[in-house]
């Protein structure tokens, strides 16, 4: 269900909720254009660039993901960040880091970080289903169809 058939981050007051809905609808297909700092700009400069694997995708690049799970705990050599001991990070699968992300989506709740995610998996990869302990490979397995597609190279998007 989209964001809009909810209607949960639009204001509850009428008037204003209408004036939303009305601007989501003229500007929801017009390409997303921000000059934003963590996109790599190899990613739109060579051409036949492929995203990876989802957590590549998704959960190293994104400093929100992985200070929340930092914060609670979760080293950061186990989701595969950059440390001091590269050897460790290169050990660690992408399956193995994906499944920690799910089994601490809990944490993600009520976040901006979380309603992004929530967007982002239903939206663009087709994920539905709730990003849970249980759910977390179901969903790798889906992001890994979707990026494998080639209208879902960079350049293609």
């Amino acid at each position: 269900m989209s964001v809009l058939a909810h209607g949960r981050y639009f204001d509850f007051d009428p008037q204003q909720k209408g004036v939303a809905i009305e601007l989501y609808e003229r500007l929801k297909d017009l390409p997303l254009i921000c000059p934003h700092g963590y996109v790599e700009p190899e990613i739109f400069s060579t051409p036949g660039y492929r995203f990876g694997s989802p957590t590549e995708l998704l959960i190293k690049p994104d400093h929100y993901i992985f200070r929340m799970l930092y914060s609670q705990g979760i080293p950061l050599e186990k989701l595969g960040i950059s440390t001091a001991d590269e050897n460790a990070i290169n050990s660690i699968p992408d399956e193995a880091v994906w499944q920690i992300f799910g089994d601490n989506s809990y944490l993600f709740r009520v976040t901006p970080t979380g309603m992004w995610l929530a967007h982002e998996l239903a939206n663009l990869f087709g994920a539905d289903e709730k990003l849970t302990d249980e759910s977390a490979m179901r969903i790798y397995e889906q992001i890994g169809n979707v990026i494998a597609l080639p209208e879902f190279t960079p350049r293609a998007l």
